[in-house]
């Protein structure tokens, strides 16, 4: 694996970034509207009767988390369809870049908008509603980084799904967390779900970061189990959707499918 290869990449892409109007709103605009959304919402609650000690710490530390996932998710399957949509990915692949390569430079590039829309995020919380995130010092950090895999796990299996099935499966590029989303139990204790479902639910390592988010933040202490609970199912995850992703990207490359791709 070639350190200069990656680097290569990693510019290549955010070279992108800056005339970009579209990218820049991804950073910038959306995030800050689901903020907002939900900033008031809270707030609405809090001066209700139905108000909850720390309910809005609770529901805007896991709305910023929960974008965490979305766009580290869309920093794997939305680079490799921007290729298709370019129609660049064969010219990227007969070159000496390796898949792993390619890889790598999205989690960099990944990085990179996690760590803009985390500014970002954090400063609209703070001027908007006097929430500080980094009040809570290092405490949120593992849950921040399992979430941020937990992304890119996503990643990954929305780009095979699109590998195997085309530019028809797309669609996933921006749904795939959306469809999950019910039983990450992001807004919610996983208490709350059916019973049947709470099993899916544990099953999923994002479901437990947000049950730790929460009692850190209520309680400022971290629940270990919770942490190692989803650190494990993220590694299980990871291996699961990187072998499915090197199955479906030698089933195309040896059936000849991958120029469909760009058809």
């Amino acid at each position: 694996m070639s350190l200069t290869r990656i680097y290569a990449l990693l510019l290549r892409y955010l070279y992108l970034y800056p005339r970009s109007i579209p990218r820049i709103l991804d950073i910038v605009f959306w995030p800050i509207v689901d903020l907002l959304i939900w900033g008031w919402l809270t707030l609405y609650l809090q001066q209700s009767r139905a108000g909850i000690p720390g309910i809005v710490s609770a529901l805007l530390g896991a709305m910023v988390f929960w974008n965490f996932i979305q766009r580290s998710q869309q920093a794997v399957s939305i680079a490799f369809l921007e290729e298709v949509w370019e129609r660049n990915l064969l010219n990227l692949f007969v070159t000496p870049v390796r898949v792993g390569e390619f890889l790598a430079s999205t989690v960099l590039i990944g990085v990179v908008r996690l760590a803009l829309i985390g500014g970002v995020l954090s400063i609209a919380a703070l001027a908007f509603f006097r929430f500080n995130i980094f009040s809570f010092g290092l405490l949120l950090i593992p849950f921040a980084i399992n979430l941020f895999v937990f992304g890119w796990v996503l990643g990954l299996i929305a780009t095979s799904i699109i590998l195997r099935f085309g530019q028809s499966a797309q669609i996933l590029a921006f749904a795939l967390t959306m469809l999950i989303q019910p039983f990450v139990a992001v807004f919610y204790p996983v208490s709350v779900l059916p019973v049947f479902l709470r099993p899916v639910s544990l099953a999923i390592p994002a479901a437990h970061v947000f049950e730790g988010m929460r009692q850190v933040v209520i309680t400022g202490v971290v629940p270990w189990s919770e942490l190692i609970w989803a650190t494990g199912l993220n590694i299980v995850w990871f291996l699961v959707s990187l072998w499915l992703f090197l199955k479906m990207f030698d089933y195309v490359r040896v059936q000849g499918h991958l120029h469909k791709l760009v058809d």
